[in-house]
């Protein structure tokens, strides 16, 4: 999206009381993520080697950020994208029993970014994952889970506002699921990002599942990696995919806002069958990959939850510069600051 200038808009809290609020949603909805999900906090790795299946390749466009290690004759690491298969290679060492997870803080660095409003090339995310027994994977605990997640948004909500009266809540009672299959139905002539825009407006807060796999009329509402999360499995009414976006509408900018990507991670059937679709099946040899073949890994489910856009929406902020503090191009600093838009 371009860049959006707010008209009239002014922040509600200064510079230094916005440093404050951010520590304060930061401990708060990290404890209720984990009180909601039984997670415990781990230390998550900036980079991973290169080659071993680990890192994100998330829409299978951008490039990871890597460096030659002097100390490992010149071995190429990759600064993460994201942690989603890292983290259930960690469930497995752990031997977390079903019902139980981790958390972490993920920080990364994308450098093919479009940067926006929403879009940095600095990406703070509470990465999660959680043990899940082969009954588990079904959409029925697929929404259970997204309805906690969305209970500790909320709960955010009200504990921001005890401390910041000014700050209203916003979010509905309920998340509103829907299938990107119905949303293409309902607005067949407008692209993904804009049926999202539309179902935001209109209920405030939804969760959009089967993203990943292609559509009736042959298009993705999304790209996501073949190889972590189950976009391919038939579900419920003819649709597949057991994974998707959190999406909230936001007052400020007066758009969609993801906050949150996750689903049902792929099982041994899963990976082969999306591994083909996406003809990347010689990743099957790597590491991770491997070791999931050979029912080394548990099944899971996870996501990652942007730690800045949460801020951000909480905060009733019109850009993610306003609450992180990363780089810009020159001209959208001066328009920013132009606006009363303070980037860090």
């Amino acid at each position: 999206m371009p860049l959006t200038l707010p008209p009239g808009y002014q922040s509600t809290l200064t510079l230094d009381s916005t440093q404050v609020a951010i520590k304060f949603i930061k401990d708060v909805f990290q404890q209720k993520l984990a009180e909601a999900l039984n997670l415990r906090r781990v230390t998550a790795p900036l980079f991973v080697l290169a080659g071993k299946g680990l890192n994100d390749n998330l829409s299978g466009v951008e490039r990871p950020v890597s460096f030659p290690i002097k100390a490992m004759d010149e071995r190429k690491a990759e600064v993460v994208q994201s942690l989603a298969k890292w983290k259930r290679l960690k469930l497995g060492q752990y031997r977390i029993s079903p019902g139980f997870g981790i958390y972490t803080d993920m920080n990364a660095i994308r450098a093919d970014e479009d940067l926006d409003n929403l879009h940095s090339l600095y990406v703070d995310q509470w990465d999660w994952e959680r043990t899940i027994s082969e009954e588990d994977r079904n959409l029925e605990f697929l929404r259970m889970v997204v309805r906690k997640i969305f209970g500790a948004m909320k709960e955010l909500e009200w504990e921001l506002f005890k401390v910041h009266p000014h700050i209203t809540p916003v979010l509905p009672d309920e998340i509103t699921f829907l299938q990107s299959e119905e949303l293409l139905k309902e607005y067949p002539t407008i692209p993904a990002s804009r049926r999202e825009f539309e179902a935001a407006q209109k209920y405030k807060a939804i969760f959009v599942i089967g993203i990943g796999g292609k559509l009736s009329d042959g298009s993705i509402h999304d790209g996501r990696a073949p190889d972590y999360d189950d976009w391919s499995t038939p579900t419920e009414h003819g649709f597949t995919g057991l994974n998707g976006d959190l999406i909230v509408w936001n007052p400020v900018l007066e758009s969609n806002l993801e906050l949150s990507s996750m689903g049902i991670r792929v099982d041994k059937a899963a990976l082969r069958r999306q591994l083909a679709i996406r003809n990347c099946e010689d990743r099957k040899e790597l590491e991770f990959h491997r070791a999931l073949l050979d029912d080394k890994l548990p099944l899971s489910i996870g996501g990652g939850i942007g730690q800045s856009r949460l801020c951000m929406f909480a905060l009733r902020k019109a850009h993610v510069g306003e609450v992180q503090a990363s780089v810009w191009p020159d001209e959208m600093i001066d328009q920013c600051t132009k606006h009363d838009i303070m980037l860090m």
